[in-house]
């Protein structure tokens, strides 16, 4: 019977790259290459290619890094007046309860303290 969690069985990395990795065994991989997913070269040209790919599109709708800015902050601060609209409303639900609420409790609590 094979058992998956028999602590004698060796996983299937045992401390080697994964095949297919483009490391040696030798070859330690930097801090740099783990931080950036690859060789610094390769992930530049990545980068540069999908610069130029989101750049064409962005050019094509007309929209500017600008006007993309702008849209931004126009919608957060949409969204955080919206939201403190909301509170305000909130703020005003509390104290209308509370004028209700507030005296019953204490007269319960003064009920409860004279048995």
């Amino acid at each position: 019977m094979i058992v998956d969690n028999d602590p004698r069985r060796q996983g299937p990395y045992q401390g080697r790259p994964p095949v297919g990795s483009g490391y040696s065994d030798g070859e330690p991989r930097s801090a740099l290459r783990r931080f950036l997913g690859g060789s610094p070269m390769a992930v530049l040209v990545k980068l540069l290619f999908l610069s130029v790919l989101v750049g064409a599109i962005m050019a094509t709708l007309g929209v500017t890094p600008g006007l993309l800015f702008w849209h931004i902050y126009d919608a957060g601060r949409a969204l955080i007046d919206l939201g403190l609209e909301t509170f305000h409303d909130f703020g005003r639900w509390i104290l209308a309860g509370a004028v209700v609420v507030v005296p019953l409790w204490l007269l319960s609590r003064f009920l409860s303290v004279s048995k």
